[in-house]
């Protein structure tokens, strides 16, 4: 199968770099309303809901929205492995070492992917891969403190191997607004009920939190996310959202107070630098 072209020009940088930082965005909603008292199922529930509501209506103005067909099945398991991994995962990791788990296995899958689909991943991709992925463990992994939570840490796992399955199946995408929408309209039931069996509560501020990720990260970045996807190569696809990780570190510098030190630019330079080795194209 022969690999798609990426797309160039600033509009589409601009369009990644949007939906990364949606991306990063629903890390430190989560993080946020879990660390607050909100349930992990619940956020998840209402995460789910809040994006079903706002995608239906969008897709609604331009037609029917189709909620059965192939692959339907597979879309929707995955979406719910990543929210609920997502979410219960964040009551015990932090923002960017979750964030590390998360995109660290997503790349593992899609490249897997990407291989097994008989996608050719020129050799450049493979060591800017590599190249951004030492700069995310140079800054994240724990230094002078305890290891992660080996549950936590299998719970993000889980996330990473849903989202990316969520993300290799979207490049199939032919309307994705129309698919995004049926995806989170057939999991939003699903974890509503998980909800209702399983319980939890929600502080006011956490099902704000959980609507604004749902709606507004979620919803339309991942429907802005689909629509990159088709144009995309796995691999590339893959790679950019190695860059999540340290979106959310420099969000934590600005929200949180975090200090910045030379492990956080050195580990800059890294990821920017394999994003840009896999972006340059062979000449001749």
């Amino acid at each position: 199968m022969p690999s798609p072209t990426p797309p160039r020009g600033p509009t589409l940088a601009a369009l990644i770099a949007l939906t990364m930082l949606a991306f990063a965005a629903n890390s430190v909603l989560n993080r946020l309303a879990v660390a607050g008292g909100t349930d992990p199922v619940a956020f998840g529930a209402i995460r789910l809901a809040s994006g079903a509501l706002l995608l239906l209506a969008l897709a609604a103005r331009r037609g029917r929205v189709r909620l059965g067909g192939r692959g339907r099945a597979a879309g929707t398991g995955a979406l719910l492995l990543y929210i609920f991994g997502f979410s219960a995962a964040y009551a015990a990791l932090d923002t960017g070492l979750g964030a590390l788990i998360l995109f660290g296995c997503v790349q593992i899958t899609m490249f897997a992917g990407a291989w097994l689909g008989g996608e050719p991943i020129p050799p450049r991709r493979w060591a800017g891969a590599g190249i951004a992925f030492a700069g995310l463990v140079l800054l994240l992994w724990p230094s002078g403190a305890a290891a992660p939570s080996p549950w936590h840490a299998a719970l993000m796992a889980a996330a990473g191997l849903g989202w990316g399955l969520y993300s290799l199946a979207g490049r199939r995408a032919a309307d994705p607004l129309a698919e995004t929408a049926a995806n989170f309209a057939c999991a939003a039931p699903v974890a509503l009920l998980a909800w209702l069996v399983l319980g939890g509560g929600v502080p006011v501020a956490g099902a704000v939190l959980a609507v604004l990720s749902g709606a507004i990260a979620s919803g339309l970045g991942y429907a802005l996310w689909y629509s990159l996807l088709p144009r995309l190569p796995a691999a590339l696809a893959a790679i950019a959202q190695l860059t999540v990780p340290l979106i959310a570190t420099a969000g934590g510098v600005v929200l949180v107070g975090e200090s910045v030190g030379v492990r956080f630019a050195l580990a800059t330079v890294l990821v920017l630098g394999g994003l840009g080795v896999s972006l340059v194209r062979r000449r001749g």
